[in-house]
């Protein structure tokens, strides 16, 4: 492969890629504005400090692609020139990564409890950010890329943190979500979305990030290393924004008629119809009222092993996916 191809060539495949994610993320984007999400400031703010880093960002990747292959089309030493947006593309990632891997965090502590694995992944998030603008900012005073080797044991620790984050809190999300499973059809399965969805934009971003790390370590002299570097900024928003607007298609979900159907001691079949209506509010960061739910429906359960007569009960609730259980009946 010549020099144009691995380095212009392979690094017209990461703008493209770029682009192609950022129209996916600005379509969730105008998703989530379209939809009326009660999410408090923090999380309006991280979504719109994400919306002008990705506009920003794909379009300075774009002007880069210009600059290399019209302005310069005759001066075959820009080759060898590190623009000012590949530069920023560690710093730019950072951003994005902090932003997502903070969110995800709290999610988590919404869900555990456990406000020392909270503090444990922010500080790791904001360890990972700080490396990459060490990086962003040294390649840009570099300038050079074949001297950005120099550069190769602090990207190796910025990658390594990304990766361990990346794997860490998809396997925590998972597990602290299976754990919240009712044993009700309607709610396992939204737990089993949010599981999948947990699982998948964990494994993304961790193979992208591996292959950054792998291209810059083995061929520093290429852009390899580039094609996985600059889309991986659209790959942590749009773990961000899937998760967001997710909330809608769940709630579709909740809101249909539940009919669940368990037996007593004796044989007997009690029937439990709960219907959520359309006002539920999805906030689905407070997953721990499903383990609530869970505890209350087992006691209850256990009472009722002491009832020799069918029960048949419907209630309905208005209240933030919180599942009504029917209530003691004396014999």
């Amino acid at each position: 492969m010549g020099q144009y191809e691995s380095n212009i060539g392979v690094l017209l495949v990461g703008i493209f890629f770029n682009t192609y994610l950022f129209g996916i993320v600005t379509v969730q984007f105008i998703t989530y504005y379209n939809r009326d999400f009660k999410d408090p400031w923090w999380i309006r703010t991280s979504v719109a400090v994400l919306l002008i880093l990705d506009i920003f960002h794909s379009a300075a990747v774009m002007y880069m692609g210009w600059e290399y292959c019209v302005t310069n089309f005759n001066n075959p030493a820009i080759v060898g020139v590190a623009l000012w947006p590949y530069t920023f593309t560690p710093i730019g990632t950072g951003m994005a990564a902090v932003i997502t891997h903070s969110f995800l965090s709290f999610r988590i502590y919404r869900l555990k409890g456990k406000l020392w694995l909270f503090i444990a992944f922010v500080v790791g998030a904001l360890v990972s950010f700080a490396l990459a603008v060490a990086s962003g900012t040294k390649a840009w005073l570099i300038k050079d890329l074949d001297k950005l080797s120099v550069l190769t044991a602090l990207v190796t620790w910025w990658l390594i943190f990304q990766m361990v984050l990346d794997t860490s809190i998809a396997g925590v999300m998972a597990y602290a979500l299976w754990s919240s499973k009712t044993g009700y059809r309607k709610t396992d399965n939204v737990i089993h979305s949010l599981i999948r969805c947990a699982i998948q934009t964990g494994i993304f971003s961790t193979i992208f990030a591996a292959g950054d790390l792998i291209f810059f370590a083995t061929s520093p002299n290429t852009q390899f290393y580039g094609m996985f570097a600059i889309p991986l900024g659209r790959i942590y928003t749009n773990t961000l924004m899937h998760t967001l607007n997710l909330r809608d298609s769940l709630k579709e979900i909740l809101s249909e008629t539940i009919e669940m159907t368990s037996s007593t001691s004796d044989k007997n079949t009690k029937s439990i119809q709960i219907r959520v209506q359309d006002n539920v509010v999805t906030q689905f960061d407070k997953m721990e009222d499903f383990n609530n739910t869970r505890n209350e429906g087992n006691r209850r359960r256990r009472s009722y092993s002491d009832i020799k007569t069918p029960v048949h009960e419907t209630h309905s609730t208005t209240s933030e996916v919180v599942f009504a259980n029917p209530k003691h009946h004396d014999a």
